[in-house]
């Protein structure tokens, strides 16, 4: 589906348009000039999309914080960022009514089941955004108390930094709500084919020279 925007024109062109509609309305429009008229105004769509789109645009987060990031989050609702812009202002002070956890600060082993419960207890379909190192990688508290989110709960996004700035908490947002679009920018797992945390490195091409027969890894000797 493609949307072009084009310009409105001059008053002419508005007025012209006015009385398209009302001779629609008034049945006056048929055959061709009526099909020309719909194709123009009329956008078809499946259902699974308009949902996505619906659900994108209109997230509950969890009135939820854990740390230090708490404070970056809260800013994203005021003026100068206005995450209402993408309907995300609503912060919901009940799980069952929200349907985004910000995971806001760092997770501690006595913590995880407590947000675990929270999650569990959230609408669905539901999301979570893990907010600054110390949930996505334990950060600068990497001991044995901290534990990242991604080891007992789903993650969708993760956004990096200690304590990462609004700006960055809304980029993580709208890439949230893209991948809720059905429309997901590729990561880099998927630019580079890596799978879990390992590289994933091409195979060796056969050697043409005919120096190392048996290749790399190869203990065959050749008797003399």
């Amino acid at each position: 589906m493609e949307v072009i925007r084009e310009s409105v024109g001059g008053p002419e062109s508005l007025r012209a348009r006015q009385l398209k509609a009302r001779d629609m309305l008034r049945g006056d429009l048929d055959g061709q000039e009526l099909e020309r008229y719909v194709e123009e105004r009329v956008m078809t769509t499946t259902l699974e999309r308009a949902f996505d789109w619906a659900r994108g645009n209109s997230m509950f987060p969890m009135t939820f914080g854990l740390a230090c990031c708490a404070i970056e989050m809260m800013s994203v609702v005021g003026a100068r960022l206005d995450i209402a812009r993408f309907g995300f202002e609503a912060f919901r002070a009940s799980p069952r009514q929200a349907d985004l956890l910000i995971l806001s600060g760092r997770v501690s082993i006595k913590m995880a089941p407590v947000v675990r419960r929270i999650y569990d207890q959230m609408l669905e379909p539901k999301y979570t955004i893990a907010m600054g190192a110390c949930c996505s990688s334990m950060g600068v508290f990497n001991n044995y108390a901290i534990v990242p989110a991604d080891k007992f709960m789903p993650v969708d996004i993760h956004v990096p930094g200690c304590p990462p700035r609004p700006e960055a908490l809304m980029h993580g947002i709208i890439k949230l709500r893209s991948m809720v679009h059905d429309d997901p920018s590729l990561g880099w797992r998927s630019r580079y084919g890596a799978h879990g945390t390992e590289e994933v490195v091409p195979p060796a091409e056969p050697d043409a020279t005919g120096e190392n027969v048996f290749g790399s890894g190869g203990t065959e000797s050749s008797g003399a």
